[in-house]
């Protein structure tokens, strides 16, 4: 049992704040108390279990941030030449002809993710669902999405593996689907392993370029499975593809192809219209937002304001290095904030907070995660709020994400165990990840 103490506030799922201890037994959290009344709470819980405790004076107590969309092995491909600010239509082939040149397979997907994941951890998030969308002819898909399932494991993070396609051959892409399945949940059900730290879902990129076949095929896997289902909508070549090749719009598609449902998640959303999000909420769909990617390549703002007004779930990914340049959560967060104003009224910072957690984790299909309250997982993010960063700041909760972009947290745990303390993986060496990137995009390029 861990006994997190003398917090300046705890961030509670019930929407209360305040100091507070947090009592943790077997990875869940199991009472949140009055300060210094941690060790009484423990002691009647489990009178006969060891209690550590760990001081998290100075910190805001948050729940782990969830990245509800990520592409991990884009973390090889950051600030390439000719990837910012241009048109999704030109991005793709020179993102295609980055991975060509380094090849994608199981080592360079595993080595890309272990960093991706290093980050998030290091900036507090604490589950990362990886929409892995490039799938080479002859790849090694299991071993792929192994190695991504290895990399997560080895440094404590959760992961939502989500069998994603881009062009592939519709059948081929489910079979693939089906033994990644096989080969990561053995006897696990509803795509999720028993200690929850790994989790499958299915997702094509989009209608701009996956057709019904592969939706329809990736749908049934699925529904065999009980898989979660994401995908991609409403971006700028998204809509701009499905008008020229079906003189329809992508929700349209989405809504015949039988992706409109609850166990669905879109991320982007740029342009979708009032009426679309009236179709959205009736069919019971979550969003995820996804700003530090869309706004700086210029493909648009969702409207998060009215999709949360209209009462549908959104959380907040950072989408991948491609065209988001860090994995940092919170950063994106702030930037969502600053943003929402373009296209309606501001986001308050607790809603921001709220998207990357909760909201994340309801996408997910996830109720355990992205909440301190009794019973949830404890995955907990604690954040030093006494330096110079902080100084002035009369909320330090809107200070997390107003104040100090691209914060680390002190401490990080998942399933109540320590991942990050003092600012420092536990399990790894963060320079020993990323030479091991390096020496592999050197390696694989003929680099010096």
């Amino acid at each position: 049992m861990l006994i997190l103490h003398d917090a300046v506030t705890v961030v509670r799922a019930d929407g209360t704040e305040g100091p507070a201890d947090v009592v943790v037994s077997q990875g869940r959290v199991a009472a949140v108390t009055a300060p210094g009344a941690g060790g009484s709470a423990a002691q009647s819980l489990a009178p006969d279990e060891p209690v550590e405790r760990l001081s998290v004076a100075g910190c805001v107590l948050t729940p782990g941030l969830v990245n509800a969309h990520h592409h991990l092995l884009q973390t090889a491909f950051r600030t390439l030449p000719g990837t910012r600010g241009v048109p999704m239509r030109d991005w793709l082939p020179t993102m295609a002809a980055a991975y060509a040149a380094v090849g994608v397979d199981p080592e360079s997907t595993g080595i890309a993710a272990r960093a991706g994941l290093a980050e998030a951890l290091l900036s507090g998030v604490t589950t990362v669902a990886d929409h892995h969308l490039t799938w080479p002819a002859g790849a090694d898909s299991v071993g792929m999405a192994r190695a991504t399932a290895d990399a997560a494991l080895s440094l404590g993070a959760r992961l939502v593996f989500v069998r994603g396609t881009a062009r592939d051959a519709a059948g081929p892409a489910a079979e693939s689907a089906e033994a990644i399945v096989e080969a990561l949940l053995p006897g696990a059900s509803g795509g999720v392993t028993a200690d929850g730290l790994l989790q499958v879902a299915v997702g094509p990129a989009g209608v701009h370029s996956d057709g019904r076949e592969t939706f329809e095929l990736l749908g049934e896997v699925a529904a065999r499975h009980g898989l979660r289902r994401r995908t991609q909508a409403n971006e700028q070549v998204d809509v701009e593809i499905a008008a020229e090749r079906y003189g329809r719009r992508p929700l349209d598609l989405l809504e015949e192809w039988g992706w409109l449902a609850p166990d669905v998640t879109i991320a982007h959303l740029c342009a979708v219209t009032d009426a679309e999000i009236d179709r959205l909420t009736a069919a019971g769909v979550t969003a995820t937002h996804a700003p530090g990617c869309d706004v700086p390549m210029g493909w648009g703002v969702a409207p998060v304001a009215r999709l949360l007004a209209a009462g549908i779930r959104v959380g907040l990914g950072t989408s991948g290095g491609g065209s988001n340049d860090a994995g940092h959560l919170l950063a994106d967060a702030r930037l969502a904030m600053q943003v929402s104003g373009l296209v309606g009224p501001q986001l308050p910072a607790r809603t921001a907070l709220e998207m990357a957690t909760a909201g994340s984790a309801d996408g997910l299909g996830r109720p355990d995660l992205g909440r301190i309250a009794v019973g949830a997982a404890a995955d907990i993010a604690a954040w030093d709020v006494t330096g110079a960063a902080d100084a002035g700041v009369a909320d330090p909760v809107a200070g997390l994400l107003w104040a100090s972009p691209g914060r680390r947290p002190r401490h990080v745990l998942v399933a109540g165990r320590p991942v990050v303390e003092d600012g420092r993986l536990t399990s790894a060496d963060e320079r020993a990840i990323v030479r091991d990137l390096e020496d592999l995009l050197r390696r694989r390029t003929g680099g010096s």
